[in-house]
């Protein structure tokens, strides 16, 4: 029996903590769908195994050390919870335990290292396109890069795309329909800004207006997911200072940051913000979901060719929030595309924030099937709605040889269809 998790013992997040181990009947449904356990075929690597050590850990019965390596090989893709008839949240346990173990024991000295560079670069557009650069130079002397960080360095493109700008609101084409306003990401303003641009013109072109609020910041999902509260926290009080209340939706086009927005009610659980956490995350949605209600003005023209494409699911936009049909609905709107699906489409990619740096074997190895399954599907396009998860796939398809493009669901829309 579980010991009572109060907010004494382990902060406001105790009880959703409790209650998404109690709801755990050991079943074993979400071994199929776990991308570790596959890999692994470990049972700690599994989420049912997982839930265990924590529940023993938080009890008191077994060492932090002991749970944390089948704890940080957990990819935090949450394909577990569409597969449990119990409706564990595991999203309630996998990251609050993650910021409880950082407060509870050190890391080596190199890990901690790793973690500072990425929470120091990766959520600041600027900083990481000055990083990326000497990544870059870095690919043509990795004896000078620690072998940690090779992994992620290998994952940037040969050529930066050149930096872009955007204005503060954006009108919307002929008669208005609807005002929204857009997180722009961190990472996506560096590795393709062109889905920014894209998403900004394909809602100006269906009478949209969009507002880019200058003050907004990352989402704060690369510090939640490594367990970094405090971080996650004051990206989350920023945002909600940034973003008006008067519009009809915050839009997101990246996966994991949708997925995160979402979350700042955990996020900011038992703070002053909670209460408008809550109100922030009920008017976020995905660009595609956003889209589909609204309904696209005209059928896109096309590629004047039939065209087959492979609409890969980021785990962030399927499992966290639910969102597969409305991207395919948008992409059947094209004419002639014939889309195709993938096997075992439910497996993660291995991108997850920084799961390249952290379990670069395991990463590899996703990320090389999910290509593999792209190349046999005879695709002639893939459409995706994760930058993380485009950047990953686009290079494990290039070290195939296979010149299949991605691109995300957004660019694909604008692209069929001249504004």
């Amino acid at each position: 029996m579980l010991h009572a998790i109060s907010a004494e013992d382990h902060g406001p997040h105790g009880p959703a903590m409790t209650r998404a181990i109690q709801a755990c009947v050991h079943c074993g449904f979400c071994l199929a769908a776990c991308p570790t356990y596959q890999e692994l075929g470990q049972e700690m690597d599994s989420p049912r195994g997982r839930i265990v050590l924590m529940k023993e850990v938080l009890e008191g019965t077994l060492d932090w050390q002991a749970a944390q390596p089948h704890v940080d090989r957990c990819l935090g893709c949450l394909a577990c919870e569409p597969a449990c008839p119990s409706g564990v949240p595991y999203r309630d346990l996998i990251s609050p335990f993650r910021a409880l173990a950082r407060e509870r024991f050190a890391r080596s000295q190199m890990s901690r290292l790793r973690h500072w560079l990425v929470a120091q670069t990766l959520p600041y557009p600027s900083r990481f396109r000055v990083a990326a650069t000497l990544g870059r130079l870095g690919k043509h002397f990795p004896n000078l890069v620690p072998e940690s960080m090779r992994p992620m360095l290998n994952l940037l493109p040969s050529c930066l795309p050149p930096r872009q700008s955007w204005p503060e609101v954006v009108p919307a084409q002929g008669a208005r329909r609807a005002r929204v306003a857009l997180l722009l990401g961190c990472a996506q303003q560096v590795l393709d800004p062109d889905i920014n641009a894209a998403t900004l013109a394909v809602l100006s072109h269906n009478g949209v207006e969009v507002h880019v609020p200058p003050g907004q910041t990352c989402c704060g999902g690369l510090s939640w997911h490594t367990g970094d509260r405090e971080a996650a926290r004051e990206f989350a009080r920023r945002n909600l200072a940034a973003f008006p209340s008067d519009l009809d939706a915050i839009v997101t086009n990246a996966a994991g940051c949708g997925s995160a927005l979402h979350e700042y009610p955990v996020i900011l659980a038992g703070t002053p913000e909670a209460k408008q956490a809550h109100a922030f995350a009920l008017r976020v949605l995905d660009v595609s979901v956003f889209l589909r209600k609204l309904g696209l003005r005209r059928q896109p023209k096309g590629f004047g060719k039939p065209t087959k494409i492979v609409y890969q699911d980021a785990c962030h936009l399927a499992n966290a929030q639910g969102v597969r049909q409305d991207p395919r609905v948008l992409l059947s709107s094209i004419p002639d595309v014939r889309l195709v699906e993938l096997p075992d489409a439910h497996l993660c990619c291995g991108s997850a924030g920084t799961y390249n740096l952290d379990q670069p074997g395991i990463a590899a190895s996703l990320g090389e099937q999910k290509a593999r399954a792209i190349v046999a599907s005879g695709a002639d396009l893939v459409a995706s709605g994760n930058i993380g998860c485009i950047t990953q796939i686009r290079f494990h398809l290039a070290r195939l040889g296979s010149a299949i493009p991605i691109r995300h669901t957004l660019q694909i829309l604008r692209d069929t269809d001249p504004l």
